[in-house]
């Protein structure tokens, strides 16, 4: 019960930090994959999933995969309305989507940076969603500020308790 509490709230206070960036800067720093890179960040607080490259580089891979599919494929084109069956621009952004989801899953294995919500971030923007240059940097950035925060919330938990804690006595074993 203490752990379904503390990692929802723990979950929480990490998208709280984008979603006041978001609300003062008026740009997407909260977007749909990032809820479930919260929450691996809060459940796994400390395992191999949760290292800071894997999960920046895996949504700046998603983003940038995103951006050059949909650039190449379903430029202008946007999943906001669904489009009618069987057009053009539908096929161009089933492609796209497709596409990216290839790329993305690739790059990730090649590059071990291995987190599956990156592939949310690539159809967000390969859908056409937030397919700037602009956006998928906030992508990138927002991800950064939420591993970043991550890591200085443990460094900080860490030097208040010591490595006596039960989360730190599992690393040893």
């Amino acid at each position: 019960m203490r752990r379904r509490v503390g990692t929802s709230l723990y979950a929480g206070l990490l998208f709280t930090i984008l979603g006041v960036i978001a609300w003062g800067s008026g740009q997407p720093f909260i977007f749909p994959s990032l809820g479930p890179t919260a929450f691996v960040l809060a459940f796994d607080r400390q395992s191999d999933r949760t290292q800071s490259y894997r999960i920046i580089g895996s949504h700046l891979i998603g983003g940038t995969a995103g951006l050059l599919t949909w650039a190449a494929v379903a430029s202008g084109a946007s999943i906001t309305a669904t489009p009618p069956p069987f057009s053009l621009e539908g096929f161009r952004l089933v492609a796209s989507a497709t596409l990216s989801i290839v790329l993305t899953s690739w790059a990730m294995i090649a590059t071990d940076t291995i987190h599956p919500p990156a592939c949310a971030t690539t159809l967000i923007v390969s859908l056409g969603l937030l397919s700037t240059p602009l956006r998928v940097g906030i992508i990138v950035g927002s991800v950064t500020i939420l591993v970043l925060f991550h890591n200085s919330v443990l460094l900080v938990f860490k030097r208040l308790v010591g490595d006596s804690h039960p989360l730190y006595e599992r690393e040893t074993r």
